[in-house]
């Protein structure tokens, strides 16, 4: 291993364009507790701070040829990780979101047989929608929500990107929300008596 601790940032930056693989260790050498710690900050979970970060460098190293840096490493560095995190806090918003829907729903309704069909509908209808997504957007949403994967996972097991994971679940939630709309006013409407 080429001794690179002594280099530059901006040494590192060009030796990482050309493929080097010391320079991309010395990178994340030099720069993963610092990140590490940013990441921190922001989620609060060590674990996940770390998928963060671990996540990121990996992609860095696989798409180190598409890498464009414009402005400092230490600059784009922290800027990945912020809209990284922000991308997480994002869908994790919207499965707590989801979760809390259907919890709602679950408890709000007892054993009575008219709850029952109403509640019966319900997921009736959400079935029905679902199904009428395309078939890979469909497919990484039940993934999401009916088995609990991560969107790491999700990416993994479908051999796509975790931002093509999330796009399929954003767009998967603007349809239901668009197309169950009135399902969901009525079911809160009811679930008030």
């Amino acid at each position: 291993m080429k001794r690179l601790s002594d280099h530059t940032d901006i040494q590192l930056t060009e030796l990482f364009g050309l493929g080097d693989i010391d320079a991309f260790e010395e990178i994340y050498n030099r720069y993963w507790l610092k990140l590490y710690s940013a990441a921190y900050k922001r989620v609060k979970e060590r674990e996940t701070a770390q998928e963060i970060v671990q996540d990121f460098f990996t992609s860095f190293w696989i798409n180190r040829e598409q890498v464009k840096i414009q402005t400092s490493l230490q600059g784009y560095l922290f800027t990945s990780i912020k809209y990284l995190v922000l991308n997480y806090k994002r869908a994790e918003a919207v499965r707590n979101s989801y979760a809390e829907i259907l919890l709602m729903v679950n408890n709000s309704f007892d054993n009575s047989t008219e709850e029952n069909y109403y509640y019966k509908e319900l997921l009736e209808r959400v079935e029905t929608e679902v199904n009428q997504l395309p078939p890979k957007c469909r497919n990484v949403f039940e993934l999401s929500r009916k088995q609990y994967k991560t969107n790491k996972e999700i990416a993994q097991l479908m051999g796509i990107s975790e931002k093509t994971v999330e796009n399929h679940l954003t767009k998967a939630l603007r349809y239901l929300r668009v197309n169950l709309n009135s399902v969901l006013l009525l079911a809160f409407l009811y679930l008030r008596k």
